[in-house]
């Protein structure tokens, strides 16, 4: 393809993207208020259990439009996924190997479902989060929570959570890529659990010990997976090297 013809493309791939977006935006605005109420009922719960009052406050004239356009644009992202994801692969695919199109397939058929089970645990243990923070005031104090910094919140715990899912992906990328071995995967195990265990400790509650093992257990089981891929990945290009050697050895 020309130069031209590559614009046109990209072109063609970036208004079927956005196009996408707009719908889940709307799709989103109807929902927002909905979404709404469940980042709302949190805050209830720190009335119920710290016995303080606790309250969403919108500070400025705007504020409740702003948070309602934010919401249908997170929203309109994640439901619009497939949409925009579809379009950058068939914009690449084109220039890519064969082998290069299995990985990125794998890439993706992985990555997107790790990620939206991921942005599920988040807001699983948004509750928790929340009321555990907020509990380090001192009594006798009101949670006044500004609508704007307490979605960010939100946003990045549920957005975190998402990627520390996929990272079990990139540790395949990396072993696939001759950067990481299985063999350094699997030594590395005691410090992936340490650190799984100290991010979901965080992440939750020290009391809620349940919600700390509900995230904590498909991060591990993650972990591993990946490295028994990469273990069958680095065993087929050890028999493939030892062919290889015995043919050209004869």
């Amino acid at each position: 393809m020309s130069l031209g013809a590559h614009l046109i493309e990209l072109r063609k791939r970036l208004f079927l993207a956005a196009l996408g977006l707009v719908i889940g935006m709307v799709v989103g605005w109807i929902v927002s208020d909905v979404v709404l109420q469940a980042l709302i009922h949190p805050i209830t719960e720190i009335a119920a259990e710290q016995g303080r009052d606790a309250s969403l406050n919108f500070t400025d004239i705007s504020s409740a439009f702003d948070l309602r356009i934010q919401i249908a644009f997170t929203v309109g992202v994640v439901i619009s996924s497939p949409v925009w994801l579809y379009q950058l692969w068939a914009f690449v695919m084109p220039g890519l190997k064969k082998s290069e199109k299995r990985y990125a397939i794998g890439f993706l058929a992985s990555a997107v479902p790790l990620f939206l089970a991921g942005c599920a645990a988040g807001w699983y243990v948004l509750p928790h989060m929340v009321v555990l923070l907020t509990g380090f005031a001192p009594e006798g104090t009101t949670a006044l929570l500004t609508a704007r910094s307490y979605f960010d919140f939100v946003l990045k715990l549920v957005l975190v959570i998402g990627v520390a899912f996929v990272l079990p992906v990139f540790l395949v990328l990396l072993n696939v890529a001759g950067v990481l071995s299985a063999v350094a995967i699997l030594k590395s195990w005691r410090i992936a659990i340490l650190a799984i265990t100290v991010f979901t400790a965080i992440a939750t509650p020290a009391a809620d010990v349940m919600s700390m093992f509900l995230l904590a257990v498909p991060m591990v089981l993650l972990y591993f997976t990946a490295a028994g891929i990469a273990w069958l990945h680095d065993r087929r290009v050890r028999r493939a090297q030892q062919s290889y050697d015995v043919e050209w050895a004869v």
